[in-house]
């Protein structure tokens, strides 16, 4: 497996330039936040030169995020789809394709094949945004960081534990700027739990809970390997299949897969879980310093070896941490739901029913909940949070400027670490992606953190990590 070289220098190229500008004498890159410039008129050469592999689906949104910035590279294998959503009239179909016209016109290029991209744009591109389907994230992500680019990937971080370890590890000791997209992490409300929490307003936390809707109507789940006995359907035009799969087994292609109902297959995408479980787990995930889990079982619906299953529900438990006691975190999925404490049965959020994602963290005699990201934070019963407000701690944590893409790109000008960098974001995605395990196996397990391996279970531990095909990560 590739990790990043040691690359002697003999001179400072205009990314090492960016990434110590705001350390140096005289400022002589000026963030955009000082000299009275605005957030989205920055001064030419304080613009980052940004790339974008995977340039349709949720990249429109980054896309627009960085307006402001020097998007120089596009990067997708199905320009069908990035044409069709170029010409949308509705959401924000027309936005997205005004900025991406604006690069085109200031000299950005299209690509099919990142790697091409990485070797031919080399010294003109300061950062990368993956926004690929889950099982390219560490591939490009990692090839990235080996030519030393800061990077941005969506959730989950990576398609397996194994590659969470590895791609923490390797942007750590390039000294990029990373960034994982579970954009809830900038939040106020994200803040505001763990401020309550840490301060123990609702006492000892020894049980959460987190669901989500999630797939149900957005995509299926518990499918079989789709039958090309009698058809093979056409490749769509515009599509390069083969760079579409990239590491994956090949086969043929099939509808159920792309465009966008990847994210259900185990070969493809991280379920339910990757998908959600990075945006609703967060805010508890970090107000409780949960690090890795000892011990994770899961039920489910009915597993096809294929596709992740319609429903589960994991549970993680995880050890003490300082003076805070053992947790068990429990996860739903499929419109699975928590039961309903004792103390909450007579509380208005009950009685109206749980939103369709959620965070329940249950204290000695009340609770904090919270939506899918944090956006908000509510103490139950509200008799309660009436009783503790006055108590309530202080703001002590900084509040994030901008969008979460505007707090990796201040990150990179001001050569800090962003709010969810990989030394953040790698362990959680281990985390989440753990109980992933656990589903396919449908067994309880033991795992040992300092190892990143199940104890005495070599079939699990084939499932934490996989075998890559020559050439697809640059060094």
């Amino acid at each position: 497996m590739n990790t990043p070289e040691d690359k002697p220098k003999t001179s400072m190229d205009r990314r090492d330039f960016i990434k110590t500008s705001s350390i140096g004498a005289g400022l002589m890159i000026l963030p955009s936040f000082v000299a009275g410039q605005s957030k989205t008129e920055k001064a030419p050469n304080s613009r980052l030169n940004i790339a974008l592999v995977g340039a349709a689906g949720r990249a429109r949104s980054h896309t627009i995020s960085l307006a402001g910035e020097n998007i120089v590279a596009f990067c997708d294998v199905d320009m069908n789809t990035v044409n069709t959503q170029r010409a949308w009239q509705n959401r924000n179909g027309p936005e997205y394709n005004k900025v991406v016209t604006a690069a085109e016109n200031k000299g950005a290029k299209w690509y099919k094949d990142y790697r091409v991209m990485l070797d031919e744009m080399d010294s003109e591109i300061d950062a990368v945004v993956v926004t690929t389907p889950d099982h390219m994230h560490y591939p490009v992500a990692m090839s990235a960081i080996n030519r030393g680019k800061h990077v941005y990937v969506e959730k989950p971080l990576t398609h397996t534990v194994e590659e969470a370890r590895i791609l923490t590890t390797a942007a750590s000791k390039a000294g990029v700027i990373s960034q994982m997209g579970n954009q809830g992490n900038s939040n106020e409300g994200t803040r505001i739990i763990r401020e309550w929490v840490q301060a123990g307003v609702i006492g000892d936390i020894r049980e959460v809970h987190s669901w989500t809707n999630r797939p149900a109507i957005f995509w299926p789940q518990g499918m079989g390997k789709p039958d090309h006995s009698e058809f093979i359907p056409v490749v769509p035009e515009g599509m390069d299949w083969d760079l579409w799969l990239g590491v994956a087994e090949s086969r043929p292609y099939d509808p159920s897969y792309a465009p966008f109902a990847w994210r259900g297959f185990l070969d493809f995408g991280a379920g339910a879980m990757g998908d959600m479980a990075c945006h609703i787990m967060n805010s508890a995930y970090w107000a409780l310093d949960l690090a890795y889990p000892t011990h994770i079982e899961a039920a489910s619906t009915e597993l096809t070896g294929y596709s992740f299953p319609a429903a589960s529900v994991v549970t993680y438990q995880f050890p003490e941490r300082g003076k805070m006691p053992p947790v068990t975190y429990k996860w739903y999925d499929g419109f699975m739901r928590p039961p309903v404490p004792n103390f909450l049965k007579d509380s208005s959020v009950y009685e109206a029913g749980l939103a369709d994602n959620g965070t329940l963290l249950i204290g000695e005699d009340a609770a904090i909940i919270t939506d899918t990201y944090s956006a908000s934070a509510k103490i139950l019963p509200t008799d309660k949070f009436r009783e503790l407000r006055s108590e309530l701690p202080p703001k002590t944590i900084p509040r994030i400027r901008g969008t979460h893409m505007e707090e990796w790109t201040n990150a990179i000008r001001e050569n800090r670490p962003a709010s969810s960098d990989f030394g953040y974001a790698g362990p959680f995605t281990e985390s989440v992606l753990l109980g992933n395990v656990a589903v396919v196996t449908g067994r309880k397990m033991e795992y040992n953190a300092e190892k990143a391996e199940f104890v005495n279970d070599p079939e699990a531990n084939k499932l934490i990590r996989k075998d890559y095909p020559a050439g697809w990560i640059l060094t």
